[in-house]
């Protein structure tokens, strides 16, 4: 069996939001579509307590975000037109003040797990299709995560978009993600 994993579909990452990812919502649609061939779909979300240190308001070293996908929050919820039905489990990332948790997996110091590799491992699960926001960030360390941990790992491209913070960002996440192994795809090729 394998996976669909979605990517942080939410309030805060699409556009009018307070981290908007350029285009984020033109994948609702293929995540809408894509669920359906799938026997299991898993999603995650940016789960941010209100004093979160990636927050600029709470300055600690790292890379500082606008207050985003806080804990309860309209922000934090998922997209309207994101159909969560088939959903069988949402895992929160980013819960700890002290730091972030770009991979759905791990927080950034690989110190604490989100439950998501026992979750598939528990279920024989070594194949994994991965989407969503942000192509460079979540998507690519959830990617590099899932290769080393030993899972077939393939990204739907066109099912992401990035961020793009400096030119050439989502390029070089692609290419990072092909170096560990990772199979980039279009969603047509499924």
């Amino acid at each position: 069996m394998n996976a669909l994993i979605i990517v942080d579909l939410q309030n805060d990452f699409l556009p009018g939001g307070a981290l908007a990812v350029p285009h984020g919502n033109e994948v609702i649609p293929l995540a809408n579509e894509l669920q359906q061939r799938f026997e299991l779909v898993l999603a995650t979300q940016d789960w941010h307590p209100p004093n979160h240190g990636s927050f600029a308001a709470n300055h600690i070293q790292q890379i500082l975000w606008p207050v985003h996908c806080v804990q309860n929050t309209k922000g934090a919820e998922f997209a309207p037109s994101f159909d969560t039905s088939r959903i069988a489990h949402i895992f929160h990332k980013g819960i700890d003040p002290k730091i972030d948790s770009y991979s759905t997996f791990f927080d950034n110091a690989h110190r604490r797990e989100t439950g998501l590799a026992d979750y598939l491992k528990k279920r024989a699960i070594n194949e994994i299709y991965l989407m969503g926001l942000a192509l460079d960030y979540c998507v690519k360390y959830s990617t590099l995560d899932a290769r080393q941990l030993g899972l077939n790992t393939y990204v739907i491209v066109d099912g992401c978009r990035g961020i793009e913070l400096e030119a050439g960002d989502i390029e070089r996440a692609i290419d990072e993600m092909k170096r560990v192994g990772a199979v980039l795809l279009q969603s047509s090729e499924l």
